[in-house]
């Protein structure tokens, strides 16, 4: 169901009001707010970003099958929607999707990913993936593999399928042992480390704004998120600083050093 979209602003401006600079959307699908009530996403986004002291608005598990052009537009021209859209795509390979239920296909996952590049240049894509779900075949797996080679995710969860209990998927046949689930995810993470990296290294020698989280007493710096870093699942930027920041505050840090996903600088 919904929330309605007054109660939503009514608590985004109580978070405002006590300091809180980031408002996370986050639903089982987000993208389908509003398909229940007739109520927008794309309209509760420009809402929340009229909230004084809100500077930044990120969206979190959007499936692709529900996210509209609307949507994308409205991420791409309001300044307070950062640009990162949290994606799950579980899998490419066709039959694993039927599998899993799945309504989005491979092809239409490409286009979509396009589409969004195109109309979002600077947009950093989130994704989680599911490897070893019930007859996931070499060819599915290779699928799924060469997607993530290609295609350059900038942030990828990697989780291996697990039977539950009273779910469909667990009495499916042809059940994946798990050494193979787990060499298969660990090939999957390998190839998405080595893309972090590169894509870790395209930030070195530019200046980036950083939310201001706390201060590592054992690294002897600040740290905090930039705008393509969610809280707790993505990486952070550690940064020195000649004058302290608060907690809260945004800072505009040169980055001068990119390690598995975090980024390392200076206070500008």
């Amino acid at each position: 169901r919904s929330r309605p979209a007054e109660s939503i602003l009514a608590e985004a401006r109580t978070l405002a009001k006590g300091g809180a600079k980031e408002i996370i959307l986050v639903a089982q699908d987000t993208a389908c707010y509003g398909k229940d009530t007739g109520e927008s996403l794309a309209a509760l986004l420009r809402s929340l970003s009229g909230i004084d002291g809100v500077q930044w608005i990120r969206l979190q598990y959007c499936y692709p099958e529900n996210i509209t052009d609307e949507l994308i537009d409205e991420i791409a021209r309001n300044p307070k929607v950062v640009k990162y859209l949290d994606m799950p795509l579980q899998h490419v390979s066709d039959p694993v999707l039927k599998r899993m239920g799945r309504r989005s296909r491979l092809d239409e996952i490409k286009s979509l990913i396009d589409k969004i590049r195109r109309k979002i240049p600077a947009v950093a894509i989130r994704t989680s993936i599911i490897v070893g779900f019930p007859g996931e075949s070499e060819e599915d797996f290779n699928t799924l593999k060469d997607f993530v080679a290609q295609y350059h995710l900038d942030r990828v969860g990697v989780f291996t399928y697990s039977q539950e209990e009273g779910t469909p998927a667990a009495l499916m046949p042809d059940q994946i042992d798990d050494e193979v689930k787990n060499h298969r995810a660990e090939i999957i993470m390998e190839s998405q480390m080595n893309i972090m990296d590169r894509l870790g290294e395209k930030q070195v020698g530019r200046d980036i704004t950083v939310l201001t989280e706390g201060f590592d007493r054992y690294a002897e710096c600040w740290f905090g998120r930039s705008a393509m870093d969610a809280p707790d699942i993505d990486g952070k930027v550690f940064f020195s600083a000649e004058t302290k920041p608060y907690y809260g505050e945004m800072v505009t840090v040169h980055v001068d050093e990119a390690i598995d996903g975090d980024l390392f600088g200076t206070r500008v």
